[in-house]
């Protein structure tokens, strides 16, 4: 059964186990007002905490995913209103990585500025052959210095300061190539092609995944030592639950786990 929820900024639509999360700014370019970015936490949020829910795609409504921060939102403000702004932008990219259910980015024009930070945030990316990737911020005059930690640690640091230095756009195949998305569909198959990479996830133990995608992001910027001791840590704590004795079990029985 679907279930949806429309909101001037965010549409809601759960048809278990997807919930999909769509920017609904399409005359705005979807760009990342403050009031949209608090509405999308607060629904990667209340997705993370429903256990129906084994898989999150975050898309957009009209042609452009999204062109970054609202900057009509800018002119007049105090630096208050910036921290609050760039705050609330980081609470948004942490909860895309808190939550326990792998994030899907369904890209099908362009991700710009904080757009692009909101791509390379998430765990995997299906973008259409017509998208691009661009932190233009430098244009402007304002370096796209959070959009910057996300991208860094995506793609390899020669690309992610040519992107930051000459704002300029990299198209759908340079992007796969640097491994800032994960795969390139035709315009139209762009949404089945997302239906298929769910259906590879939602086959195995929500909770295994949920614990894998939380240890993934902890170890990645451990030193290796510090990694090995935190992940066989979790090895352990997985071993010992039902899941893994469930999945070893079916595995040496030959037949499908039951999770």
């Amino acid at each position: 059964m679907q279930q949806q929820r429309v909101s001037e900024n965010v549409i809601v639509s759960v048809s278990a186990p997807v919930a999909t999360l769509t920017l609904n700014r399409p005359d705005k370019r979807n760009a990342l007002s403050l009031q949209l970015m608090r509405d999308l936490t607060a629904a990667f949020r209340a997705a993370g905490q429903d256990e129906s829910i084994r898989a999150i795609v975050l898309k957009a409504a009209g042609k452009v995913f999204s062109a970054g921060h609202d900057l009509s939102e800018f002119p007049g403000r105090d630096e208050a209103f910036y921290r609050e702004l760039f705050d609330t932008c980081v609470e948004l990219m942490t909860e895309i990585q808190s939550v326990p259910q792998p994030v899907i980015a369904q890209v099908e024009g362009m991700a710009t500025a904080a757009g692009c930070q909101l791509v390379a945030t998430c765990d995997l990316v299906v973008a259409a052959e017509t998208a691009t990737f661009a932190t233009p911020g430098v244009k402007i005059g304002l370096f796209c210095s959070t959009p910057m930690v996300a991208l860094s640690r995506a793609v390899p640091r020669k690309l992610a300061m040519e992107m930051l230095l000459t704002g300029e756009p990299i198209d759908a195949h340079r992007a796969l190539a640097a491994g800032l998305i994960n795969v390139i569909a035709a315009p139209d198959k762009v949404e089945e092609t997302v239906a298929t990479l769910i259906a590879k996830i939602t086959r195995f133990s929500p909770f295994v995944i949920g614990l894998g995608k939380r240890a993934f992001y902890r170890q990645a910027e451990m030193a290796q030592d510090d990694a090995y001791a935190f992940t066989k840590d979790v090895m352990t704590r997985n071993a010992a639950a039902d899941a893994a004795r469930e999945g070893i079990a079916a595995f040496l029985e030959k037949r499908p786990p039951k999770w």
